[in-house]
């Protein structure tokens, strides 16, 4: 199976298509350059992008050139789709450090060592420089205002009085469709693709263009990222999964990808690596004849982690997981690794200076005893370790060499009740 629709179908990637069958052919008679938009409002890019970097990827491998869009423009104004409140304005120094981050990400999929083979826009390169009458006379007037107000994305939000929507926010799809025409005229582009949020905006681009310069330009979108209990994932929830490891570390991204319903493992497969549709089908075969061995889950977040993170961040990532589910004594895991790791566990904060400091003291104020008799009983009884190592001396005291990145102590009593102390 070559052809590009075949693959995104078999894969996921299509929910809707605005012309299956012109689209079908223009892929079969021409290199298509198609482009794909992020926003930059965070220093990240998430999960839900990764769908759109893979898409990207897929139809790159298929030889056709891909743009990422990074909306540095309409960043500064926020698209109201999926949201329930205005989005925060950022200032454009912040918007270029957040785009210079997210173009290192992008080129970890896809190949942006030449602008033939693909590039990072920044539509604000020409957003900036639009003249508002120009704007509204040349643009403006291909809108019906009964059609922006139709869409779901702006309906809801008028709907709700409390909220209600901008002026700044409603003219966003005006500007995304403007997008598109431009990397029509100046790029070629004859594609955009994106999750199906963007299905409204999308078809005022591919509207726009027609009107602006005769061109027949196609839509595609995917479904939104969802597990199959109904929980989303994206910056708008509050539970995004990013790609940055700083905002996400390896370890914890590794973790989500092990830790997915199986009655999602095999959609996740199929979005989220490169492996073969054959081998995407024996681990589902597994699963259903050893579901306890969670060996699809397993090979899923390997690969999703390589992808990412590469062959490094995936060792890092094992090694976290071994350590974390193991009996060796914690050794090496940073800072970000024990904050992911451990961001149930009661925290308390010591002073440094306090340090030797005894068990006894520390777990009582760690809350994982409630005087130093309890502590005491819990060491003599063999239910605490630090560090994962066991202690059985009740006279133990907390040295700096015992702290983990410098600064931690995990304290666990039984076999799941962690506790953190952390000298500062």
């Amino acid at each position: 199976m070559t052809h590009p629709l075949d693959i995104l179908t078999e894969r996921g990637f299509v929910q809707d298509l605005s012309d299956a069958e012109g689209l079908r052919t223009l892929f079969a008679e021409e290199r298509v350059t198609f482009y794909y938009g992020a926003d930059p409002t965070s220093s990240s890019l998430h999960i839900g992008n990764l769908i759109g970097m893979m898409a990207m990827a897929w139809l790159q491998r298929c030889g056709h050139r891909p743009i990422a869009l990074a909306g540095g423009g309409t960043g500064r104004i926020g698209d109201p789709s999926g949201r329930d409140d205005e989005r925060e304005l950022l200032g454009p120094e912040r918007l270029a450090a957040n785009i210079a981050r997210i173009r290192e990400q992008l080129a970890r999929v896809i190949d942006l060592s030449s602008p033939e083979l693909g590039l990072v826009v920044d539509n604000d390169r020409w957003l900036d420089s639009l003249r508002l009458v120009e704007f509204l006379r040349d643009v403006g007037k291909h809108f019906s205002v009964n059609q922006m107000i139709s869409r779901e994305s702006v309906r809801r939000r008028l709907e709700e009085r409390e909220h209600g929507i901008s002026y700044t926010e409603f003219s966003y799809q005006l500007l995304q469709a403007f997008d598109f025409s431009h990397l029509y005229a100046t790029e070629g582009c004859r594609l955009q693709i994106g999750g199906s949020d963007q299905w409204g905006n999308i078809t005022a681009g591919i509207e726009l263009t027609r009107r602006l310069h005769g061109g027949r330009v196609f839509g595609l979108v995917w479904p939104l990222l969802e597990r199959s209990d109904g929980k989303k994932f994206s910056k708008s929830s509050g539970e995004a999964v990013w790609l940055a490891a700083d905002e996400t570390s390896p370890y914890a991204y590794y973790q989500w990808f092990f830790n997915v319903p199986d009655a999602d493992v095999g959609r996740f497969l199929r979005l989220f690596t490169f492996l073969p549709m054959e081998t995407i089908a024996e681990l589902e075969g597994e699963r259903f004849a050893d579901p306890a061995g969670r060996v699809a889950q397993r090979i899923l977040a390997e690969e999703a982690t390589r992808v990412i993170h590469g062959e490094s961040g995936l060792a890092a990532a094992q090694r976290a997981s071994a350590v974390l589910f193991g009996d060796a004594p914690f050794a090496d895991l940073d800072h970000l690794t024990l904050s992911d790791a451990f961001a149930g566990a009661p925290t308390v904060d010591i002073e440094h200076s306090r340090l030797p400091l005894g068990l006894l003291e520390t777990m009582v104020a760690a809350g994982a005893a409630t005087s130093n008799g309890e502590a005491r009983r819990l060491v003599e009884q063999g239910g605490v370790s630090m560090n994962n190592a066991p202690v059985t001396d009740p006279a133990t005291s907390l040295t700096p060499s015992d702290l983990l990145d410098g600064t931690t102590v995990v304290i666990r009593v039984g076999k799941k009740r962690y506790f953190l102390a952390r000298f500062v």
